[in-house]
C-alpha cells in the first residue's frame, strides 16, 4: 500500500539524507571561518561548476533571475533594444528584459520540445534586435546549433536560460557535445531548491567562455567594482553565500546520478503511458539528452478536472505554465494578443507535470501512473 502522504512533486528531504554528513561538516567549516559570503566554499564551487560545464568563467550570484539580469547588463544593451525569447517559460526570463528597459519579442514554440521554434526566429529579427534568449525548458536543450548559426549571421548575442536543464548534453551535427549553458555567449542558471542542482535557499550563477564577458559579468555582480570602493560601472549586489555553496558542492558531485534517477523515473512513466490515445509523453530530441526537471505530458481531456481528481487521490501535479507571458497583464504593453502564438497558447491548456525527483520508488511510480490513467477520461 502506497503512503500517499509521502508522494511529493519534489523530495528534498530524502535527497538531503544522502548528503547530510558532508553538508553538516561543510556548514561547520563556514561557522568556524565566519566567511559567510564569497568564502572558500564559493570559490571552490565556482571552479567545480566550471569544470563540469567546460566553461572558463563562472560567477555565482543570488538567484536565477539575477543571473539573467546580470547577463544582459554585461552586454551593454540600450533601452529599446529587442530581445527574442519564448512566452512559454517562467516570468523571470521576460521580467529582466522589461526591467532593463529592453523589449521582449516573443516567438512561438516547437510543439514537440516546448522550446523556442528556431524556424520562426529570423522573421522576428529587426534592426533593433540584439540578443536571443533560448530557454531549455523542462530539461531538454533548445536547438542550439541553429540558434547559434542565426546569431552569427545577424551579429546577435545568445544568452541561455539554463535554469531547468543543467547537466543536459547537446550534440552538434559535427559530433561535438556540449553541456547546456556552455554554448551561447553567456549561460545562466538557477539553484532554486527544486532544481536538479538545487541549493537550500536562493542561488544562481552566470557563466561564459568569453574572457571579456566573464570579467564584465563578475564586475556587474559586485556593484560594478573591479577594486573595492571603486565602481567603474553601474552594477548590482548579487552574491552566493557560503552555506549554499556547501550544499551545491555536495550535490554537484552527484548531479549525473540525480539525472540518471530522473531519467529512470521518466522511462517508467513513458512505458506506463505508451500508445495511450489521449496522452503525449515527453518528446526526446535526437540531439539532446533530457534531464527531466519536469515530466510534462500533453493530454487530450479536461486538464484542470484531472488535476483536481489527482489531488483528491494524494497525487500532486503542476501546470507549467497556464498563462503564456505574452497574454499576462504585465506584458500587454508590448501589443500581443490571443492568437499571436497559437502553439504556445494551445499547449498552455494541455500540459500537466507529474511528480519527478530522485527519490521516486517504483511503488510510487506505479500508483501515480495507474491513478493517472484511471482519472483521465
Amino acid at each position: 500500500m502506497v503512503d500517499t502522504q509521502k508522494i511529493n512533486m519534489v523530495d528534498l528531504y530524502g535527497q538531503y539524507l544522502d548528503i547530510k554528513d558532508e553538508v553538516q561538516a561543510g556548514f561547520e567549516e563556514v561557522f568556524q571561518s565566519c566567511w559567510f559570503i564569497n568564502g572558500p566554499a564559493v570559490k571552490e564551487f565556482s571552479k567545480e561548476l566550471g569544470a563540469y560545464l567546460s566553461v572558463s568563467h563562472v560567477t555565482p550570484c543570488g538567484n536565477g533571475t539575477d543571473a539573467l539580469q546580470i547577463a544582459l547588463m554585461a552586454l551593454d544593451l540600450k533601452p529599446g533594444d529587442e530581445i527574442i525569447t519564448t512566452a512559454f517559460t517562467f516570468v523571470a526570463t521576460a521580467e529582466v528584459i522589461a526591467l532593463l528597459g529592453l523589449k521582449p519579442i516573443f516567438v512561438d514554440i516547437d510543439a514537440k520540445t516546448f522550446n523556442i521554434d528556431v524556424d520562426k526566429i529570423e522573421a522576428a529579427i529587426t534592426p533593433k534586435t540584439k540578443c536571443i534568449i533560448p530557454v531549455h525548458l523542462y530539461g531538454q536543450s533548445a536547438d542550439m546549433e541553429k540558434i547559434m548559426e542565426i546569431a552569427e549571421r545577424h551579429n546577435l548575442a545568445v544568452v541561455e536560460d539554463n535554469a531547468q536543464a543543467i547537466g543536459a548534453d547537446y550534440t552538434f551535427s559535427n559530433g561535438k557535445v556540449c553541456k547546456t549553458g556552455a554554448m551561447g555567449h553567456i549561460g545562466c542558471t538557477s539553484f532554486y531548491p527544486s532544481k536538479n542542482l538545487g541549493a537550500y535557499g536562493d542561488a544562481g550563477a552566470v557563466f561564459s567562455n568569453d574572457a571579456n564577458l566573464g570579467e564584465k559579468i563578475h564586475v556587474m555582480a559586485n556593484h560594478g567594482q573591479r577594486e573595492k570602493y571603486a565602481s567603474d560601472e553601474i552594477g548590482v549586489n548579487s552574491r552566493l553565500d557560503s552555506f549554499q555553496a556547501v550544499v551545491l558542492r555536495a550535490k554537484l558531485k552527484k548531479l549525473d546520478d540525480y539525472i540518471a534517477a530522473r531519467q529512470k523515473a521518466a522511462d517508467f512513466y513513458d512505458r506506463a503511458f505508451a500508445n495511450h490515445p489521449k496522452i503525449q509523453v515527453p518528446y526526446r530530441a535526437a540531439n539532446s539528452t533530457h534531464v527531466f526537471h519536469q515530466y510534462t505530458l500533453i493530454i487530450d481531456g479536461d486538464r484542470d478536472a484531472l488535476k483536481n481528481e489527482l489531488q483528491e487521490k494524494g497525487i500532486p501535479s503542476m501546470i507549467y505554465y497556464p498563462i503564456p507571458l505574452h497574454l499576462q497583464k504585465a506584458y500587454q504593453q508590448y501589443g500581443y494578443k490571443m492568437g499571436d502564438l497559437p502553439i504556445t497558447e494551445q499547449l498552455s491548456k494541455q500540459v500537466i507535470s507529474l511528480p519527478m525527483h530522485t527519490e521516486l520508488g517504483e511503488d510510487q511510480l506505479s500508483y501515480i501512473s495507474e491513478t493517472f490513467l484511471q482519472c483521465l477520461v
